[in-house]
């Protein structure tokens, strides 16, 4: 069995072409799961130019534990629950379908286990926990834990709360 030059060369291009498609997505499957250890990154940064200790304005920008807030979610839209329900997150709280979660979210979008918000030095941050759907927060989908502000939107499928204090 002879085989035609060009043929042989369509054959070897062809599995180098697979190879790299796999390549890329081995290492973007990497890379998801690396950005998502990452969300423990502290907040503030270090002005070596100036020897002092300054905080992003995000940081800046959100509530102080210390001063006394009740950080909770307040139900926007949410199957089973009334506008205006709030659950109380100032000790963290698991966001999911599971009924050991502290929100449960009736949904069909929503994971067992969605999203988590927590503490995180004197601020609230809100993860999305691998859900297949993802958490989107102010109508941009999570990619690690981000800082809440008052009045931000957490939205887990047609399920929507806001963030109070």
């Amino acid at each position: 069995m002879n085989d035609d030059p060009i043929a042989v060369m369509l054959k070897f291009g062809f599995l180098a072409v697979l190879y790299l498609f796999l390549l890329w997505v081995a290492r973007s499957s990497l890379r998801d799961l690396t950005g998502h250890e990452d969300a423990g990154v502290a907040v503030g940064t270090a002005d070596t130019s100036r020897g002092g200790r300054r905080e992003s304005r995000r940081a800046a920008a959100g509530a102080d534990l210390r001063a006394g807030v009740s950080p909770r979610l307040e139900v926007v839209a949410a199957l089973g629950h009334e506008p205006g329900t709030a659950f109380d997150v100032g000790n963290g709280a698991m966001l999911g379908r599971a009924e050991s979660a502290e929100v449960t979210i009736d949904d069909p979008y929503a994971s067992s286990a969605h999203a988590r918000v927590f503490t995180r030095g004197q601020y609230m941050y809100v993860e999305d926990m691998g859900s297949t759907n993802g958490t989107y927060l102010n109508g941009r989908r999570l990619k690690r834990a981000e800082q809440l502000k008052v009045a931000d939107s957490v939205r887990v499928g047609d399920t929507e709360y806001r963030y109070q204090e």
